[in-house]
């Protein structure tokens, strides 16, 4: 919970003034943190399913809810119906206990890590990070990993710009690479 009081307390406030808003509603915050997986080829792999859900619920503390193909794409060898997908989304106090737990624990823990390029952040405030290697996160534990697989990490803000944007995930403590 401190993530959250440092928002109420020194976060909004500076960037009330930083920006000029009039209302505390009008200030940049974080909506929600969707962490999904793509099973890809392994559709067809109950077990490898089943570990990625293991593997989601003890990052995120959430049950995670399985994405099915919407239509079927022969291409892709995808039928409709088919699970395509996990994915979790996260909000109020876990969402702040999640990206706390992302910037001090998770983030150094990446091999080769050098921040986050500013120009990931969109239009809107919001920001994705992809992960190739699940194991940076402490919830997992390398010697019980079947097999490896990356994860994506959408953090959503009700931000107007990718200026406000930036500033709120700057103030949060997120790393970014210096230009």
């Amino acid at each position: 919970m401190r993530l959250r009081e440092l928002y109420k307390k020194e976060i909004a406030p500076a960037l009330r003034t930083q920006f000029g808003y009039k209302s505390v509603l009008a200030v940049p915050k974080l909506l929600k943190v969707s962490i999904n997986v793509g099973v890809g080829k392994m559709t067809k792999d109950k077990a490898y399913i089943e570990s990625v859900i293991k593997d989601l619920e003890a990052i995120s503390g959430q049950k995670p809810v399985l994405t099915k193909a919407k239509k079927s794409i022969s291409a892709f060898k995808v039928r409709e119906g088919e699970v395509v997908g996990v994915a979790v989304t996260l909000r109020g106090e876990k969402m702040y206990d999640f990206v706390e737990k992302l910037i001090n624990i998770t983030f150094p823990r990446v091999r080769d890590f050098r921040g986050i390029n500013a120009a990931s952040v969109d239009k809107t405030g919001n920001i994705s990070i992809g992960f190739r290697d699940h194991t940076a996160f402490a919830e997992i534990k390398v010697e019980q990993v079947d097999k490896v697989h990356g994860l994506e990490v959408n953090l959503s803000t009700n931000a107007q710009t990718a200026e406000e944007g930036l500033a709120l995930w700057r103030a949060l403590g997120f790393p970014f690479k210096k230009d």
